[in-house]
């Protein structure tokens, strides 16, 4: 009788997980011949767009579907955000976001940002990297006492008050007790290295990959690590921290942004997505971004792979944005927003 009933139970168990089974098999056929778009907040050619388009392929083929890549620059990536939000939670629309622009957006809502990010459907994270303070190949500095020393404002180019390299400059002449100029309105990352190696700007805040693409003989220079440690790809830069000319405050902000960073490249889609809809797309970027040859590839161009799980990834942007003091909040707004 006993086994009897264990059988009827294990039925019964098989029986209920069929319709989601058959709506897991469902997703699967709907990408097939379908388009993916893989929004990107940037213009083409910069980090993001880089990545995006080294990913492209891979979810192409595990979907089954044509992944394009479409580039809508704007408020440092916040404006295509706010678009990605408000689309059909279909699963053909999905972003690669700057974390850390995204959770500054949604603290300080400098343009109306009308995205909750810890609601959105997270799918993964593709990588984080460390930040550099990156310099032009003639600035008259070339130590954090000599920059102190500059005698007049230290020009850093931007984007926008929160497109990673703005911000992230803030937060560094903030904790370092720099004088700083930052100029809005550069087109892209790349424009803004660019106004570095002509002499327009002074410095740049570049993570550690990015800064690959702009520190090449006779381009820029690569100054300080921003964290405790050196960076693997720069292990002849010091980390800032070696300076020892650091006070509390700025440690706080350089640790609070270096937590802030660990979200790194994470990738999207809108609200409201169905559940198995969403576990399809999941276990697709996990597969994609798992896939040994993706990840050479990612080392062979130096735009290097680092999936992390998207449940970890939704936990993590939630305790950025929510578990800030009051005081904190503000003091932060107070550097990034400067209103």
């Amino acid at each position: 009788m006993r086994r009897h009933i264990a059988g009827w139970l294990s039925l019964f168990a098989w029986l209920a997980l069929c319709p989601s089974m058959n709506a897991l098999a469902q997703d699967e056929a709907f990408f097939r011949g379908k388009t993916v778009r893989l929004v990107v907040g940037s213009t083409a050619g910069g980090g993001y767009d880089t990545y995006a388009r080294l990913i492209a392929p891979s979810l192409s083929k595990i979907l089954g579907a044509t992944v394009v890549v479409e580039n809508l620059p704007g408020a440092g990536g916040l404006t295509a955000l706010d678009k990605v939000n408000r689309a059909d939670p279909d699963g053909l629309t999905i972003m690669l976001v700057h974390g850390v622009a995204a959770s500054f957006g949604q603290l300080f809502n400098p343009s109306g940002a009308r995205f909750d990010l810890t609601k959105m459907s997270h799918l993964g994270m593709v990588s984080n990297a460390s930040r550099m303070w990156v310099v032009g190949p003639n600035v008259g500095f070339k130590s954090l006492a000599q920059a102190r020393a500059l005698g007049r404002p230290m020009i850093w180019p931007a984007i926008s008050p929160l497109d990673g390299i703005g911000d992230g400059a803030a937060f560094t002449c903030a904790a370092l007790k720099l004088n700083c100029k930052i100029v809005m309105g550069y087109p892209g990352t790349n424009e803004a290295a660019l106004a570095v190696t002509r002499g327009e700007a002074d410095s740049i805040y570049l993570s550690d990959i990015s800064a690959q693409n702009f520190t090449q003989p006779g381009q820029n220079v690569p100054l300080y690590a921003l964290a405790r440690t050196r960076t693997p790809l720069y292990p002849n830069t010091a980390a800032i921290y070696e300076q020892n000319e650091i006070d509390a405050d700025g440690q706080w902000l350089l640790d609070y942004r270096a937590t802030i960073e660990t979200l790194g490249r994470i990738l999207v889609a809108p609200p409201g997505m169905s559940a198995a809809r969403l576990a399809t797309l999941q276990a697709a970027v996990k597969k994609a971004l798992s896939d040994p040859a993706l990840i050479a590839e990612g080392e062979r161009t130096k735009f290097y792979i680092a999936y992390g799980d998207a449940e970890e990834t939704r936990k993590a942007t939630a305790s950025v944005i929510n578990d800030l003091t009051p005081a904190q909040k503000e003091r932060i707004r107070a550097i990034v927003i400067r209103d």
